[in-house]
């Protein structure tokens, strides 16, 4: 009790409900930005936190996330033009809603089944976190090495359509984590005599060069191509319709449902926001009753993709606390606001830094308090901001990618690991290789070292170890049977490419 309401007044500190309010704001921005997605824009928000305190940086960047789900379907909606890829499956009935006269109907029932979603889901977290921490701390070299290998199995099988292609991506995010000096040894690794690579990879250099920076070029790619071909976005058309009760008893089900799938794949490493929607919109779809319309224009459709997308962050949460491996490529560029501060999550964490925990759950209570009032008072008003052409959003996110990194460490390197990581990253998308999977390979690669090497030594190498470690031999099996069953549906039109394409 004492740390909850040392945590409570952290959080309640006037520059902390600013950060918190900011966030929330700029994450607004970004969702409903075409182009901009929500790793994108923490990557970029990561560097801004180094001057403020743990808890006030995190609540920005929860801040930021929470809000950039919820403002991504302002653009799926008005302009059927997702901000989110999560926000994809909102185009199947929400564009169709606003096209009918019923765009404030759609968008308010997206605000309250985004701010529903993410409540329940961050009290989940709070109620199962610390008993899985308590849990993991049980756990061995033997049975992390296995969760984690289990993790990246399913992060590699759904984070692209190749299984192959997924893993090939993640072992090479690892073996990218192992530039610098050994950690036992601190023998130079990989460095080629240059000493900026000393200290390994720079994270903020290679989150914002892989997601935000190669998402810009992809964005510049296509409005080109647009331009050439004579595209123009179609504009929405405006309505008098708004929510009322008797809508929100026949979307509530719908929502309570959408929000258990959202916490479901959020929990599971690899499934993420945009699989959970697509999930969830498909579970609603097969639950539809006579008279449902999905794909026409059916408010329940825009209220399950909205609320399972926004109950995923805080889900996400939950494998970082308590075992140290993110749920999510969001929760994944967390890792790095949390190392700036000197923070490793982890089981540890809740008892390390008891006060910062609870800080940060009620953070994101206030953050998801703040989304609802700006999210209501703003609705409009975000709703033309998606109409600012990808012309003027490149360069000016460009501009903020260099800027950033360069503050990380001061050093023009960092912004030339940024270049060569982002053409890298433009290169694995064109060619289907899973930029979600290095990067998560790329940051859990020192704790899967680690893990590796102690449990080598724990067995002496001896695999029948393994047969005192049935935690261990479970994970492995689940790995390999996850793997087996990818590989057997690994075909196009197969149902692993369908459940990422979604229905439709």
């Amino acid at each position: 009790m004492e740390n909850l309401f040392l945590g409570a007044m952290d959080a309640f500190e006037p520059l902390a409900v600013f950060s918190v309010f900011c966030g929330i704001l700029l994450g607004y921005v970004v969702g409903v930005l075409p182009g901009l997605s929500r790793p994108a824009a923490l990557a970029i928000a990561v560097p801004i936190t180094y001057y403020l305190s743990p808890i006030s940086a995190i609540a920005f960047l929860i801040g930021v996330t929470k809000a950039s789900a919820a403002g991504g379907a302002t653009g799926a909606i008005m302009l059927n033009t997702p901000g989110e890829p999560s926000s994809a499956a909102t185009c199947f009935d929400g564009y169709p809603m606003a096209k009918a006269g019923q765009a404030t109907k759609a968008l308010k029932t997206a605000l309250f089944a985004s701010v529903f979603g993410d409540i329940v889901a961050t009290l989940v977290l709070i109620l199962l976190a610390k008993p899985l921490a308590s849990f993991a701390l049980r756990m061995g070299p033997l049975e992390m090495t296995s969760v984690m290998i289990f993790a990246l199995m399913f992060i590699a099988a759904l984070s692209g359509k190749s299984l192959t292609r997924g893993l090939i991506s993640g072992i090479f995010g690892l073996f990218l984590a192992t530039v610098g000096l050994d950690p036992e040894s601190a023998t130079p690794r990989l460095t080629f005599g240059v000493i900026e690579l000393y200290d390994g990879v720079p994270l903020v250099a290679a989150t914002v060069g892989m997601l935000a920076f190669t998402e810009m070029l992809v964005q510049g790619e296509t409005y080109i191509a647009n331009l050439r071909k004579g595209v123009a976005p179609e504009m929405m058309k405006r309505d008098c319709s708004d929510l009322t009760w008797p809508d929100v008893r026949r979307v509530a089900p719908t929502v309570l449902r959408s929000t258990g799938v959202g916490i479901a794949a959020g929990i599971i490493p690899g499934l993420g926001p945009t699989i959970g929607a697509f999930l969830a919109y498909a579970v609603a779809k097969k639950s539809a009753k006579p008279g449902d319309r999905f794909g026409e224009g059916e408010i329940k459709g825009v209220a399950a993709t909205e609320a399972a997308d926004n109950a995923v962050l805080p889900a996400s949460m939950i494998p970082l606390f308590a075992i140290g491996l993110p749920g999510s490529v969001s929760a994944a560029i967390l890792v790095s606001a949390f190392m700036i501060h000197g923070v490793i999550p982890g089981p540890l964490i809740f008892e390390q830094y008891p006060r910062l925990i609870y800080g940060i759950y009620v953070s994101m209570i206030v953050a998801s308090v703040c989304m609802l009032l700006v999210g209501r008072i703003g609705l409009h008003f975000f709703a033309r901001i998606g109409r600012v052409p990808i012309v003027l959003i490149v360069p000016n996110v460009l501009v903020l990618c260099l800027v950033g990194v360069f503050l990380e460490r001061h050093q023009l390197f960092s912004v030339y690991a940024m270049l060569v990581l982002g053409l890298l990253g433009y290169v694995m998308q064109r060619y289907g290789y899973s930029v979600v999977t290095f990067l998560i390979g790329f940051v859990v690669g020192p704790l899967f070292e680690l893990s590796l090497r102690q449990a080598i030594i724990v067995s002496n190498g001896d695999p029948a170890v393994l047969v005192d470690h049935p935690i261990a031999v479970a994970f492995l099996f689940m790995a390999l049977a996850a793997a087996v069953m990818f590989l057997k549906r690994e075909r196009p039109g197969g149902a692993v490419e369908e459940s990422v394409r979604g229905p439709g």
